[in-house]
C-alpha cells in the first residue's frame, strides 16, 4: 500500500514537471513563430507509401508549398511524411513536430532539419499545431487522428480560437462519420447546432482543397490563432 510519503513525493515531481512543460512551450512558441503561415496535415502513421491516401497526402503538400504556405505534420511515418515528403519536393517549410511513442513514432528524413521539434508531452504538441496553423488538413488516420480533429472543432466552435478552414480529405472514409454526425448528433439528440456542420469541409482532392484555402483567406490576414 502506498503510504503518505510516496503521495508527497509524487507531488513534488508533478511541481518541478512545470519547468521542463514551459521549456516545451518556450522553445515551441520561439521556433514556431519564425516559420511563417502554414497548415498542419495530419493522418496516419501506418499507411504505407504504396497506398493511394499516401500518394494524395504527399500532392496535396506539394500543392499547399505551392500556393505559398509551408507545411506542419506530426512528424512521423505514414501520411506525416507523405505529406513532408511533398512539402520538400515543392521547397518549401516543411516541419515536424515529432513525440516519442512506444511504437510507430520516429522522425521522417523529410522534415527541414531546423524545422523538427520533439515533444514529451501531447498537449504541449497539440497547442503547437492550433496556434500556428492557418488550416487542417485531416487525412484518414486512427485515435489520433480523430483527437487532434475534434479537438480543433471543439477549439473553433466555442471561440477559444480564430475560426480556420479543417478540411477532411477522403470522402469514402469520412463520409460515414458526417452522416453519423448529422443523423444522430445534430437531428436525434440536439448535441450540436446545424451550423456546426459547415467547420468541417468534405473534399477529395488537391484541387479542392486550395480552393477551401484560397476562399477562406481571400479576406482574412494569416495570424497566430491564439
Amino acid at each position: 500500500m502506498s503510504s503518505h510519503k510516496d503521495w508527497n513525493d509524487k507531488k513534488t515531481n508533478d511541481s518541478w514537471a512545470i519547468f521542463k512543460i514551459m521549456g516545451e512551450f518556450v522553445e515551441g512558441f520561439e521556433r514556431m513563430s519564425r516559420i511563417g503561415p502554414c497548415i498542419s496535415i495530419f493522418g496516419s502513421a501506418r499507411t504505407p507509401e504504396s497506398e493511394h491516401y499516401y500518394q494524395l497526402g504527399q500532392k496535396i503538400a506539394e500543392r499547399i508549398v505551392e500556393d505559398g504556405y509551408g507545411v506542419i505534420t506530426g512528424g512521423g511515418p505514414g501520411i506525416m511524411e507523405a505529406a513532408n515528403k511533398g512539402a520538400k519536393k515543392a521547397e518549401g517549410p516543411s516541419v515536424g513536430l515529432n513525440i516519442e511513442l512506444p511504437m510507430e513514432q520516429y522522425a521522417n528524413p523529410y522534415i527541414d532539419h531546423d524545422k523538427l521539434l520533439n515533444f514529451d508531452y501531447f498537449f504541449v504538441r497539440k497547442v503547437m499545431f492550433v496556434k500556428y496553423a492557418q488550416g487542417f488538413v485531416v487525412m484518414p488516420g486512427g485515435y489520433g487522428t480523430l483527437d487532434e480533429l475534434f479537438e480543433a472543432i471543439t477549439l473553433v466552435q466555442t471561440r477559444k480560437v480564430s475560426a480556420f478552414p479543417i478540411i477532411l480529405v477522403g470522402k469514402d472514409f469520412w463520409g460515414g462519420m458526417i452522416a453519423w454526425i448529422e443523423k444522430v448528433v445534430l437531428n436525434q439528440f440536439k448535441n450540436i447546432s446545424p451550423e456546426d456542420l459547415s467547420l468541417m469541409h468534405l473534399v477529395d482532392t488537391p484541387d479542392e482543397v486550395i480552393a477551401i484555402l484560397n476562399d477562406f483567406y481571400r479576406n482574412t490576414s494569416y495570424s497566430p490563432n491564439f
